[in-house]
């Protein structure tokens, strides 16, 4: 078993056995539990009562935090030629068609982000076992398959995102930067759980939340009581 530093002993010592019952009280021990020298990302882990192998029971969807994740991301935009102007326009990092759909084919995979015209689809089929793993395959759901190419791209340079629950239910998501202010991690915070609640899967029957925990990269779980939000 490896054995724990100092500095993760303390911290498993300020987090032992501690619920939080108030917003600001937990992101104060979060910051005070993020003692590494870089500066960590901070993170949700939600555990809801669904069964994700049910079509009714499925959580998918996109959501933008009002101070944003701390992240540039570079995005792509696959269209054809008579978009490109405006893709370049509308901030694109990465533009391109099929020779674009040829570097992705080689695993040259530059960007965060895909988004595609729904023209293009038909060609990206063939790609779904490289972009589906990494999450970056479009979709209208997530709002990555679309017409309205710069209205999309500037929601997503802004911070709007996509998340999803994992097989097992749980949902994992970053919600900032631990040299935020706590005000903003709280903003943030409420933000991400009021999604998570209003995209609640039509499958879901009785209790939703199952456990709430927030972390930093290299921190302890800290646990939230599951009225903290109400």
């Amino acid at each position: 078993m490896p054995k724990l530093s100092t500095r993760q002993k303390k911290n498993l010592e300020k987090t032992k056995n501690f619920i939080s019952t108030n917003l600001n009280e937990a992101i104060k021990l979060l910051k005070e539990t993020a003692t590494t020298k870089f500066v960590e990302s901070v993170e949700l882990h939600a555990n809801l009562n669904i069964n994700p192998k049910y079509a009714d029971q499925q959580l998918r969807t996109t959501v933008t935090l009002p101070n944003g994740v701390g992240k540039q991301i570079r995005i792509a935009v696959l269209t054809n030629d008579e978009n490109f102007s405006e893709a370049e326009l509308a901030g694109a990092d990465i533009i391109g068609n099929d020779s674009l759909i040829e570097q992705i084919t080689k695993g040259n995979i530059q960007f965060d982000l895909l988004i595609a015209t729904p023209n293009m689809m038909p060609k990206l089929a063939k790609l779904g076992r490289v972009l589906g793993p990494k999450g970056l395959m479009p979709s209208p759901k997530s709002g990555t398959v679309t017409n309205t190419i710069t209205e999309t791209l500037t929601e997503f340079k802004k911070g709007k995102f996509e998340y999803k629950a994992d097989k097992t239910g749980i949902v994992h998501v970053n919600f900032g930067k631990i040299n935020f202010t706590d005000q903003q991690l709280v903003e943030n915070l409420s933000e991400l759980y009021a999604s998570i609640l209003q995209n609640r899967p039509s499958g879901v029957k009785g209790k939703y939340f199952k456990s709430l925990f927030i972390c930093t990269s290299m921190g302890p779980s800290i646990k939230l009581d599951l009225d903290i939000f109400n």
